[in-house]
C-alpha cells in the first residue's frame, strides 16, 4: 500500500471524468481558468494567447507516443529550460514517470471510443512531503497555432506540455516555474533525495581513489532507480550554449541514462590495456551536440569493438542525442553533477531516509521561542528547533536536506519567494536527550550554505557518535514550515529535542530532582600501561555517574588514544561523581588499565586538565601508569549546557 494521497483543491479525477463523459462535454477546469492570471502575476503576454485543445493542434493527439524517452522536447517560446531537462530526466526512469504519470494507459486518447474523452488529465507530485495529485483540463496556450511552452518534436505527442499545465497549476501559474532549479523540478516528480556534487572541488581528475568512490556511488543510486544529470559551467550568458572543444554544451543539461562498469575478454584487454572499463551514457535532450572525443559515435574505440563485442558489454545507444564517455572524460569536462537519490522504497525493511515537518514560530517567551535566527546571532541561535540524529558506525556518508515552504503561491501578495535558510550541525554528547542551550564542548561538526533557494543540503562522511542539527532562518524572529530529511544507509534516528531540561515527576521528586547538569569531554589517553613489549592495547572509556554509564568507540592497537568523547549527566547532588574508566578490549576478558574520579562542581575550572590513572577505589587510590586529558564544566542552572 502506497503513502497517502493528498486531491489539489480536492478535486476527485474519476467522478468527474464520469460526470463531463455522462454529459458528453469536454472538462474545463474552474481552478486554472484558461486567462492571463493562470500564466502570470501581474503581466501580460505580447500577442494573443488562444487556449487550444491537442485536437485543435494537430491530427490523432496522443499522450505518450511510442516509448516516453525517445523523443526529443523542446522549452518553447516561453518555456523553462530547467523544465525540459527535468523531463528527460523523468523519463529515463520507469518507476518514477509511472507515478507521475498514474494509469497513463487509461488517459490516454483512444480513436475507436472518442465519446470516452473528456480532455480531463491527472499527474502526481511530491510536494512538501506530501503526494498530490492535480486535475487538470487539455486547454493549452498557444499563439499563432503553436504551443508557447515546452512541446515534444513528435508533434501529436503532450504528457510534458500537460505536465507542465499540472505543476503551474500545484504552484499558481506558468510563471511561478521561473527560477526553480532542475533539482527543485525532479525533487518534485519524484520524491528523490537531491545533492549537488562539485565536480572541481572533489578533484576527480587528480585523486583517483576519490574517482572511482564516485563511480560507485553513481552506480548504486543509479541501478537503485535515481535519477543523475550534469552540467558544464558557463561563465557568462553570452558563453551559455556555446560549445567546447569537444562538442559538450556550456550551460547544458546532460541527463545519465546508463552507467556500466565492464571487465574486458582477454582479446579487449589487450586492444585497451586495462582489464575494465568504467563507462557512463548521457542524453542531451535536445538531440542535437553530441559528444565528439573518445567513444563518440565515429571514434576509432567503437572501431575495436564487434556488433557482438557491443552488445555483450552493453555498450548500446537507444536514442539520438544519446552518447557513451569514460569516466576519466566525463569527471574532465564536467563541473556540476546533480544526483537524486530513489528514497521512497525501504531497503531490505531498512528505512534509508528520515524526515520530519518542522516550523520556525516566534514566541515572547525565550524558552518556547524557535526562530532564533543564524549561527551570527549567538544569543538566539540555539532557540531554534533542534534535532537529534546518531550514526551508529564510522564513515558513513550522510545527506541532509532542509526545504522551506514554497511562497511562490503569495507572490502575487508581494511576499517573497523564499527566505534565507540553512542549517548547523554539531557533534554533541553520546547521551543527550534535552536541547542545546550553550555550546561549550560541542564540535561544529557542518554547517550548510545559506542562501534564498527552496533547499540547502549538506552531505559529510561523519564518525560515529550523536549529532544536533540545528534548522534556521537567517534572520531571526520570522515564521515559516519546513522539511527536514536526511539520507544514510545505515539508520540513524532522527527525533527532535523539544525538552530543555528533565520534566517534574513524582518519580523524580521521590528519588530526588537534578540539581546539577555536568558536560564533560575526554579527550585522549595516553602512555597506557602494557604488560610486555608486543601485547596490543585496545582502549575505550567507560564514563559513569551513578546507574547512568556511556561507552565510548574502542581504539584499535594504540597506547596513546584520541576519544573526544562527550557525555552529559544531570546529578542530584556533587556527592554522585563522575567516574572515567579506561578499558582494554581483549578476546574474552576485557582488561581495566585504570579510572579518574571527579566531583565536578560548579565552582571548579573549566580548562582542559590532565590527571593521572588510579586503581579502583576513589581519588586517593594508587596511581597506575597512564593519564587522561579532559574538560569538566558543571552548572547548577540545568538550562545552561
Amino acid at each position: 500500500m502506497g503513502p497517502p494521497l493528498k486531491l489539489f483543491k480536492n478535486q476527485k479525477y474519476q467522478e468527474l471524468k464520469q460526470e463531463c463523459v455522462k454529459d458528453s462535454r469536454l472538462f474545463c477546469d474552474p481552478t486554472f481558468l484558461p486567462e492571463n492570471d493562470s500564466l502570470f502575476y501581474n503581466r501580460l503576454l505580447p500577442g494573443k494567447v488562444v487556449w487550444k485543445r491537442p485536437q485543435d493542434i494537430c491530427d490523432d493527439p496522443r499522450l505518450i507516443v511510442g516509448n516516453i524517452s525517445n523523443h526529443q522536447l523542446t522549452q518553447g517560446r516561453l518555456g523553462h529550460k530547467p523544465m525540459v531537462s527535468a523531463f528527460s530526466c523523468l523519463a529515463v526512469q520507469e518507476t518514477h514517470w509511472t507515478k507521475t504519470i498514474p494509469n497513463h494507459k487509461e488517459q490516454e486518447w483512444d480513436p475507436q471510443k472518442t465519446d470516452k474523452y473528456a480532455g480531463i488529465f491527472r499527474f502526481r507530485f511530491w510536494h512538501f512531503g506530501e503526494w498530490t495529485e492535480v486535475v487538470i483540463d487539455d486547454l493549452l496556450p498557444t499563439i499563432n497555432g503553436d504551443l508557447v511552452f515546452s512541446f515534444s518534436t513528435s508533434m501529436n505527442e503532450f504528457w510534458n506540455a500537460l505536465l507542465e499545465k499540472a505543476y503551474a497549476k500545484l504552484l499558481g501559474c506558468y510563471e511561478a516555474l521561473d527560477g526553480l532549479t532542475i533539482t527543485d523540478i525532479i525533487v518534485d516528480f519524484t520524491g528523490t533525495l537531491a545533492e549537488t556534487v562539485d565536480m572541481q572541488k572533489g578533484r576527480y581528475t587528480e585523486l583517483v581513489e576519490e574517482k572511482y568512490k564516485l563511480f560507485g556511488e553513481l552506480y548504486k543510486t543509479f541501478t537503485k532507480g535515481g535519477l543523475i544529470c550534469c552540467s558544464i559551467e558557463s561563465p557568462s550568458q553570452e558563453e551559455q550554449e556555446v560549445e567546447t572543444d569537444w562538442g559538450l554544451l556550456k550551460g547544458h543539461t546532460y541527463t545519465m541514462t546508463d552507467i556500466r562498469k565492464i571487465r574486458l575478454g582477454e582479446r579487449l584487454v589487450e586492444v585497451f590495456s586495462a582489464e575494465k572499463l568504467y563507462m557512463i551514457r548521457l542524453r542531451n535532450p535536445l538531440g542535437r551536440q553530441e559528444w565528439s572525443g573518445p567513444w563518440s559515435e565515429i571514434s576509432e574505440e567503437w572501431q575495436q569493438l564487434t556488433a557482438g563485442d557491443r552488445k555483450n558489454l552493453g555498450l548500446v545507444m537507444s536514442d539520438d542525442g544519446e552518447f557513451w564517455m569514460s569516466l576519466e572524460d566525463f569527471c574532465r569536462n564536467f563541473h556540476k553533477l546533480n544526483v537524486c537519490r530513489n528514497v521512497n522504497n525501504p531497503i531490505f525493511g531498512r528505512k534509508e531516509l528520515e524526515s520530519v515537518l518542522g516550523c520556525w514560530t516566534v514566541d515572547d517567551d525565550p524558552l518556547m521561542n524557535r526562530s532564533g535566527g543564524c549561527y551570527n546571532n549567538r544569543d538566539t541561535f540555539l532557540q531554534n528547533p533542534q534535532y537529534i540524529f546518531t550514526v551508529p558506525e564510522d564513515g558513513h556518508k550522510v545527506i541532509m536536506s532542509l526545504q522551506q515552504k514554497d511562497l511562490r503561491t503569495y507572490r502575487r501578495m508581494g511576499r517573497p519567494d523564499n527566505y534565507i535558510i540553512g542549517f548547523e550541525l554539531f557533534k554533541v554528547e553520546m547521551n543527550r536527550k534535552f536541547r542545546l542551550h550553550h555550546l561549550y564542548i560541542q564540535e561544529r561538526a557542518g554547517t550548510s550554505t545559506y542562501i534564498d533557494t527552496r533547499t540547502v543540503f549538506l552531505s559529510k562522511y561523519l564518525k560515529k557518535g550523536n549529532y544536533v542539527l540545528v534548522p534556521t532562518m537567517f534572520q531571526h524572529g520570522r515564521t515559516s514550515e519546513f522539511l527536514l530529511r536526511i539520507f544514510s544507509e545505515v539508520p540513524v534516528q532522527l527525533r527532535e529535542l523539544t525538552l530543555d531540561m528533565p520534566k517534574m515527576s513524582c518519580w523524580n521528586l521521590a528519588r530526588g530532582y537534578p540539581k546539577v547538569v555536568t558536560q564533560i569531554t575526554v579527550h585522549s589517553a595516553e602512555d597506557l600501561e602494557k604488560k610486555y613489549a608486543n601485547e596490543t592495547v585496545n582502549p575505550y572509556l567507560v564514563i559513569k555517574c551513578g546507574k547512568e554509564e556511556v561507552r565510548s568507540p574502542v581504539q584499535k592497537n594504540t597506547v596513546h588514544a584520541i576519544f573526544d568523547t562527550q557525555a552529559i549527566f544531570y546529578r542530584r547532588t556533587t556527592d554522585i561523581p563522575i567516574i572515567v574508566q579506561v578499558w582494554n578490549s581483549r578476546k574474552f576478558c576485557d582488561q581495566f588499565l585504570g579510572q579518574v574520579t571527579l566531583d565536578a562542581d560548579p565552582s571548579d575550572c573549566r580548562d582542559l586538565k590532565s590527571l593521572y590513572l588510579r586503581k579502583k577505589g576513589g581519588p586517593t587510590a594508587k596511581v597506575k601508569q597512564g593519564h587522561i586529558s579532559f574538560k569538566v564544566i558543571s552548572s547548577d542552572d540545568l538550562t545552561e549546557l
